[in-house]
């Protein structure tokens, strides 16, 4: 079993920044692939961002290619997204995940994960 915990969401400005944490417990989050999703209100629940157990390769929305970046460290059992240039569309819950590293499929897709946390506002104003 693994324990997910966000932090980090807020009110801000369009243009600015957040950089959201996911704290995790457990097990061995070193051996986690890990995800950020986002939902907005009467909307599905949307990839945003993942990032590999096994050579911490990253995979991006189109979306925020270019804005977003997602790292982790493992030391500190924590997973970040640093989102940057701020848009009211990027309004949303955001979600941090986890998937074991036996899974071998695509990442963009909530059924990958097995884990969720309870999420965090994000809400980006005008």
């Amino acid at each position: 079993q693994v324990q997910l915990v966000e932090s980090g969401g807020g009110l801000v400005q369009a243009g600015g920044s957040l950089r959201l944490s996911c704290a995790a417990s457990g097990r061995t989050f070193s051996n986690y692939n890990m995800g950020w999703f986002r939902q907005a209100p009467g909307k599905e629940r949307l990839f945003v961002a993942a990032i590999a157990w096994r050579g911490g390769s990253t995979y991006y929305a189109d979306s925020v290619k270019g804005r977003f970046t997602i790292s982790r460290d493992n030391a500190k059992n924590t997973v970040y997204l640093q989102m940057n240039a701020l848009k009211r569309e990027d309004t949303a819950v955001y979600y941090c995940a986890a998937t074991g590293p036996s899974y071998s499929g695509s990442y963009y897709y909530p059924k990958a994960y097995d884990y969720w946390g309870q999420g965090t506002q994000v809400t980006v104003s005008s």
